[in-house]
């Protein structure tokens, strides 16, 4: 067996956590996934995997090579998808990640579009709020909306965001306008508990304030209807309430109090040949993104 193939079968093992798992993903028989491996872990004379009867783990080797393992086989992807033309034409499946809200109101018109322009194309999004590894989950292109940590990836700012405190109408006739931050403890808050959200609340000048919720949501748009029923002050991204704020709806304030709006990156692996799939979608979510001057509201 070549030393290619028998890496595709160790990662799939580590992917899968089993033998058998493998087995039906590479159609191969379960017995001949685990000679492979064992085969594998002889010719390189280390233990890759811990075997129990009811698992399959790593070990501490196992756990270094396999990074190794799937960035070359990702560059052996890449040089065969190169040689078959896939980076001069969009071929394939474009799938893409972006937060749960701003997906659809931001990202999925810019995917509809594109699916237009390339029919011969099928694409695929996963809105979500929490964080996503792209190369682990399998996604081409990231919306992601705050700050990044240094990932290596390739990152091209499109605008930013404003994150804004609220609430309708009714609620401050009956409550009063918070005059400064340190006003939020007489007032009722409504607080989202994505993965991004913390209990201490930022504004400018390092301001903090610490926040304790009347009411908790998992989800931004819950804590927008309680907000629009006059139920207390939410604090959320300024084109999450933007219909709610244009029709009177809702009601922002203390913006002079407002940390510095929050940066949005289109986000794609690096590699020596960018598919021309994934460039191709860049290119366009990056005009549309920036036309549309979130910051300014």
């Amino acid at each position: 067996m070549d030393r290619w193939h028998a890496m595709r079968i160790v990662a799939k093992v580590a992917e899968t956590g089993s033998f058998s798992g493998a087995a039906r993903q590479l159609h191969m028989s379960a017995p001949a996934v685990t000679r492979a491996v064992a085969m594998f872990e002889e010719a390189i004379g280390t233990r890759l995997f811990v075997r129990t009867t009811r698992s399959v783990k790593l070990t501490e080797a196992g756990t270094r090579y396999i990074e190794d393992c799937r960035r070359i086989l990702a560059d052996i992807a890449e040089a065969e998808a190169a040689a078959a033309g896939a980076y001069a034409t969009p071929s394939g499946t474009i799938v893409v990640t972006a937060p749960a809200m701003f997906g659809p109101m931001h990202v999925l018109p810019i995917m509809t579009e594109y699916l237009d322009t390339y029919p011969s194309m099928a694409g695929r999004t996963f809105f979500v709020d929490r964080p996503v590894n792209i190369v682990e989950e399998g996604i081409d292109v990231a919306v992601r909306i705050g700050h990044l940590a240094d990932s290596g990836m390739i990152a091209v700012p499109v605008g930013a965001v404003r994150r804004v405190l609220c609430a309708s109408p009714a609620y401050f006739e009956r409550h009063g306008e918070p005059a400064s931050p340190a006003d939020l403890k007489d007032h009722r808050i409504v607080a989202g508990t994505s993965a991004w959200a913390s209990p201490e609340w930022r504004f400018a000048n390092e301001q903090r304030v610490t926040v304790h919720a009347a009411l908790q949501c998992n989800t931004n748009e819950a804590a927008i209807g309680a907000a629009l029923d006059g139920f207390g002050l939410t604090r959320v991204l300024l084109y999450q309430i933007a219909p709610a704020l244009r029709d009177g709806r809702l009601r922002i304030v203390l913006a002079e109090h407002e940390a510095p709006p929050l940066p949005i990156h289109v986000i794609h692996s690096q590699g020596r040949h960018v598919p021309a799939k994934v460039r191709t979608f860049v290119d366009l979510a990056v005009a549309r993104l920036r036309a549309e001057h979130l910051a300014d509201g």
